[in-house]
């Protein structure tokens, strides 16, 4: 379908961190609203993801499925409503139009509300144990990244339970020093050299990440303005 409207657009990744490169990319996500007649007809269809991969990586979600996944705290998703907002532009290459109003404002207001303490402990360590088998693993040679994903994953597990938000501008905060450092590597060197300490460094985050949830075990997601916001949304992108 090309009448997606696009509602909200960030950027994410090393621009988004402050660990940013000369060669590094951009990367972006986004949520956008597929018309609710196209979701209700008979033989209607929603393509919950649109991915482009290339220069630049820009993922999006169809409203409904991100707010979805955000009430599971997927670490991704839950980046999305924290993470510096794109200006607002038309972009014509992938049939996306952004909407350029107020419903991703409204959206990123919800983060209070979608996130529980239980998911945001076992989300984000177990996305920091997926980011350390691809650290060991050196996907795509690329062993530095995940490192610098596992701890960065893990703090702001910590920093969410601990203070109901999280740093999206990793470099600023008590880890950014060490994130510098590991990124800076290429993969021999720190899979030879200092592998022992990155697994000792993650091991202590997702320690305190632990901790933090037993301060902070009895958050809950607080669905009903989550659904207030998506069935208004659904009524006014009718078409």
């Amino acid at each position: 379908m090309d009448n997606k409207t696009e509602i909200l657009k960030v950027v994410v990744g090393s621009q988004a961190h402050g660990l940013a490169g000369p060669q590094s990319d951009f990367d972006y996500r986004g949520v956008f609203v597929v018309p609710t007649s196209e979701i209700l007809k008979i033989g209607g269809h929603t393509n919950n993801t649109n991915w482009i991969e290339g220069k630049e990586d820009n993922t999006s979600w169809e409203i409904g499925h991100f707010l979805n996944l955000a009430t599971h705290c997927n670490p991704t998703i839950l980046e999305t409503f924290l993470a510096p907002e794109v200006e607002k532009e038309i972009d014509t290459s992938n049939g996306i139009m952004i909407n350029q109003n107020s419903y991703g404002k409204q959206l990123r207001e919800l983060f209070p509300y979608v996130w529980n303490s239980t998911d945001v402990m076992n989300a984000f360590i177990g996305y920091g144990l997926n980011q350390r088998k691809k650290f060991f693993d050196d996907k795509d040679k690329r062993a530095s990244k995940y490192a610098v994903a596992y701890l960065r994953t893990l703090y702001q597990g910590w920093e969410l339970l601990s203070t109901g938000t999280f740093t999206v501008h990793i470099v600023d905060t008590e880890i950014g020093e060490t994130l510098k450092t590991w990124k800076a590597m290429d993969s021999k060197e720190i899979l030879e050299k200092h592998s022992g300490d990155v697994i000792d460094k993650c091991i202590y985050w997702e320690r305190k990440v632990r901790e933090a949830y037993a301060k902070n075990p009895d958050k809950k997601t607080v669905i009903e303005p989550v659904n207030d916001f998506l069935l208004k949304v659904r009524k006014e992108f009718w078409k």
